[in-house]
């Protein structure tokens, strides 16, 4: 097997897409819209990985292809592709793959060696979209130099099993941001931040401690939701969030942070129209200016 970061010159080549989706390929990926096999789903692209590699149907199901790509970087997408590259002996770090790629994908609570890890190698603790490449780990082999997706793939993928099995080693490259959900943690233990779930609406009203973000307070182009701590203890299928502001709040309506993808253990969450309620919210601010 051999890796290729996805390019449009790869678009009619047989390929297996791993984690992300992408054209004439064979697919395995919890992304929505995926083709990968019934009996090797499961809820991040990393476990499928792992299925695959454990499947006695391995070769079948591969159809013989032996280029491996994916079109995006974060955690899953690394260890899965790292998983099938790796083939059997990836299986033995199952323990600490699926963690990691819950972690990284679903700003799962799963263990603290497991969210450690995704952050040395995705730079926090959710899969943020076209925030380019701010992986810790990937700039500290570059050099301290700026690195595209490929090129972070290449740097990353033969440290994988070091990060999962040394991750203290790596602490240099966690400690800031593991602080940060540390902190959020804390402050939901000593009520400080809190849930209230509505049984009926399935809704999680979750309102983050004034003293969370520091004397300045939450600033929308520094900061970002504690979504570790959140996803720990909200339970709702829609999280609305009130984020101290200036002696007020801000708010921010959030979906439980797995429900993008297809997932088979954890129960998919429907969208919600919410055109009527935003409506209502600028007539309030509206009256209230």
């Amino acid at each position: 097997m051999r890796f290729e970061y996805y390019h449009a010159g790869l678009e009619e080549t047989p390929k297996l897409s791993i984690d992300g989706v992408v054209p004439h390929a064979v697919h395995f990926s919890h992304w929505q819209g995926n083709e990968t096999p019934a009996e090797l789903k499961a809820d991040t692209s990393t476990e499928i990985a792992l299925n695959l590699v454990a499947s006695p149907r391995r070769e079948e199901l591969t159809r013989g292809i032996d280029l491996v790509t994916n079109n995006h970087f974060d955690t899953d997408g690394v260890l899965s592709v790292w998983t099938i590259l790796t083939g059997d002996r990836a299986l033995d770090l199952r323990a600490e793959l699926i963690p990691a790629a819950e972690s990284g994908d679903f700003s799962a609570y799963t263990n603290e060696q497991a969210i450690r890890a995704s952050i040395v190698i995705q730079g926090s603790d959710a899969a943020i979209p076209d925030a380019g490449v701010i992986s810790p780990l990937a700039r500290m082999l570059a050099g301290d130099m700026d690195v595209d997706e490929a090129r972070a793939y290449e740097l990353i993928l033969p440290k994988v099993e070091s990060v999962l099995r040394q991750t203290n080693d790596y602490e240099s490259l966690w400690r800031d941001e593991w602080m940060k959900i540390e902190r959020a943690l804390e402050s939901f233990a000593r009520g400080a931040s809190r849930v209230e779930e509505d049984e009926t609406a399935k809704l999680s009203l979750i309102t983050l401690a004034p003293d969370l973000y520091g004397a300045s307070g939450f600033k929308p182009t520094r900061h970002a939701a504690p979504y570790t701590a959140i996803s720990r203890h909200a339970r709702g299928e829609l999280y609305l969030i009130a984020i101290p502001i200036g002696g007020g709040y801000g708010y921010r309506v959030d979906y439980p942070y797995y429900s993008w993808a297809e997932t088979v253990v954890r129960p998919p969450v429907r969208r919600r129209d919410l055109t009527a309620a935003v409506a209502r919210l600028n007539e309030l601010e509206n009256d209230a200016n």
